[in-house]
């Protein structure tokens, strides 16, 4: 209401509304835009809400400020620094926050004392005309400026003294624009990007969560058709600007003027004018923008009602448009409440967008579906030859699919390309291991442990390596860096239980058997590997309750029934021998140790029957 009908007041002191019906129609459109659902579906949206609640906070702090005077001679200092206070609470949340100093100052400007920014500059160029007689120091305007440039710099300081000065670091694939060496490819491109962003407040029907990675094709030529969005976007933005400038109507420059600033301050961070951003176009920047939509939309939509001879045309025509926004709000929102319908919802948007590919493959994989992960992960790397994390998951299921000479081209192919890349090496590791080629393993294993330090599972795979190597020093010590990195690391444990347990180093086996139960109490397999070690060492009470609580956790384990059968076997108990030799045997039809050992069983209890 502010912003469209003006900041007027009551003999009473309190704030008039002056444009209650196109302020309402405003908020609904903003209500219901789909460009939000990114923000308020995402969780990670709460840093885009967080922003906006305190920037509109900081806002109405600002016109706070006036609230005790109408004529505006008179301000309160303590509200402009809650107004500057509560931006920079909101820039704590997002950057983008900071926008609202801006803001301010333009609301100030124009709002409450006035200006004709046109009038202004004509003045200024006029020899002999004064800043006072211009219009900037009446009513204190400069001070408050003065006052919110302060404290937009000590926000900017305080932050850069947190953050540090170094701007994060970003590939080429995220934002492809901003890498190109042709100034003239670089601006080009940017006003596209700014053209498609308009284009989803006016028509948000092709949402995407993400938009980078050759979703969109960079223009590189002026014989690109694209460019006529370009001219589009300039010739909307020029006759608004124009309107809000020269219009005779106070009013009308008012509105256009808030409306354009709303639409452009807060986009600014986003930009890629002051500094690179990591994305090409992100539908959570253009949450506040938004704002300056539906103000510039609302007002055009007033205009025509009043211009109008059909009214109720007109009206049904809006809450056409604010139905079909509500409609598309619950699609876009039910396709947010899983992975598999948000990835799969941007391949018809993003059919050329390398990372959308690799999200369906990686969500296919881990619903074990790998035949069809594949095929989503080969485009992923056709799209973009140099993704080396689609590289490196497409060649882990074909290392687990027994393919391991394409499996090593891959791995090797993203080391190539991201020496640092310490997940593929660990990959390249075990491709080279399952080959024999135990050399080369050993060093991708140590080059993985090298780039990332605390890499348990590597050590834990390099500890393999050197078990099947018969280095069983070397594989004790690499699964103990394992668990030290990962206490619940329970292969690890395992392998050194058995381990001990196969070099008859019972006492050792079981005193770490012991210690990794404390740290994992509920680990049946642990209970299975130590009771195996109770049992050779006699302890057969003890070893009988660890098997019995594995099988509890795991009742359908065979070697589990079948172990414990043996336990049984050697204590002399033949009957419960008998019963989980059985059990075993129906889990595991095939286990030929296990069949072995009932046939000897049988043998024994056959002939205890005739001596009976």
């Amino acid at each position: 209401s502010i912003l469209l009908g003006g900041l007027q007041f009551s003999n009473k002191g309190r704030r008039l509304n002056l444009a209650p019906k196109t302020s309402l129609l405003a908020a609904l459109l903003f209500a219901v835009h789909p460009v939000h659902t990114e923000c308020v579906a995402g969780i990670v949206g709460r840093a885009d809400l967080l922003c906006a609640l305190f920037f509109l906070l900081s806002f109405l702090g600002y016109c706070k400020a006036f609230r005790e005077n109408k004529e505006g001679h008179n301000f309160s200092i303590f509200w402009v620094l809650v107004s500057v206070s509560l931006g920079a609470i909101a820039m704590l949340c997002k950057e983008q926050g900071i926008t609202v100093l801006g803001l301010n100052a333009v609301f100030d400007a124009l709002v409450i004392n006035k200006l004709n920014v046109l009038e202004l500059i004509q003045k200024l160029l006029h020899k002999g005309k004064s800043l006072e007689n211009a219009g900037l120091l009446r009513k204190g305007l400069l001070f408050r400026i003065t006052l919110l440039m302060s404290g937009g710099a000590s926000i900017l300081y305080i932050r850069w003294r947190i953050m540090g000065t170094g701007p994060p670091a970003f590939t080429e694939v995220d934002n492809p624009a901003s890498f190109a060496d042709s100034l003239f490819v670089r601006a080009i491109n940017y006003n596209y990007y700014y053209s498609l962003n308009a284009w989803l407040l006016l028509c948000p029907w092709w949402l995407c969560f993400d938009w980078s990675m050759g979703c969109i094709p960079l223009i590189k030529s002026v014989s690109d058709w694209r460019i006529i969005a370009l001219a589009a976007l300039w010739f909307c933005l020029i006759g608004l600007i124009c309107q809000a400038l020269c219009s005779e109507d106070s009013h009308r420059r008012r509105i256009l003027t808030l409306g354009l600033g709303f639409l452009i301050i807060p986009f600014l961070p986003a930009s890629n004018l002051f500094f690179r951003v990591g994305f090409v176009i992100a539908e959570r920047v253009i949450y506040l923008p938004s704002i300056g939509y539906c103000v510039l939309f609302t007002y055009g939509f007033s205009l025509l009602s009043k211009q109008a001879k059909k009214k109720k045309i007109l009206a049904v025509a809006v809450l056409g448009i604010l139905l079909i926004n509500v409609i598309r709000c619950a699609l876009r929102s039910s396709q947010w409440r899983s992975e598999e319908q948000l990835f799969r919802s941007a391949l018809s948007v993003c059919p050329l967008n390398a990372k959308v590919h690799y999200n369906v493959g990686k969500n296919l994989a881990d619903k074990g579906n790998q035949s069809a992960a594949i095929k989503y992960y080969r485009e992923a790397v056709r799209l973009n030859p140099k993704y080396v994390h689609a590289m490196n998951n497409l060649g882990n299921i074909l290392k687990e699919r027994n393919e391991l000479q394409e499996a090593e081209e891959l791995l090797s192919l993203a080391v190539q390309i991201q020496p640092d890349f310490a997940a593929a090496w660990m990959n390249l590791g075990i491709v080279q291991n399952s080959l024999r080629r135990f050399e080369e393993a050993e060093q991708s294993y140590w080059t993985a442990i090298k780039h990332r330090k605390k890499y348990p599972d590597c050590y834990y795979n390099l500890g393999r390596l050197y078990a099947d190597l018969n280095r069983h020093i070397d594989a004790l010590n690499a699964w103990r860096n394992a668990t030290v990195l990962k206490p619940e690391h329970s292969l690890a444990w395992n392998n050194m239980i058995i381990l001990l347990d196969n070099t008859g180093n019972l006492a050792q086996a079981e005193a770490v058997g012991r210690e990794a139960l404390e740290l994992i109490p509920n680990d049946h397999s642990l209970m299975f590997s130590l009771a195996n070690v109770l049992g050779k060492s006699q302890k057969y009470k003890e070893s009988e309750a660890l098997f019995l609580k594995a099988i509890k956790a795991n009742p359908n384990a065979a070697s589990y029934h079948g172990n414990l059968a043996v336990l049984y076997h050697r204590w002399g108990n033949l009957d419960l021998a008998k019963k989980h030799y059985e059990v075993s045997l129906k889990l595991d039809p095939v286990a030929p140790g296990t069949k072995e050992n009932y046939s000897l069983l049988k043998r024994k209890l056959e002939q205890l029957q005739k001596k009976g």
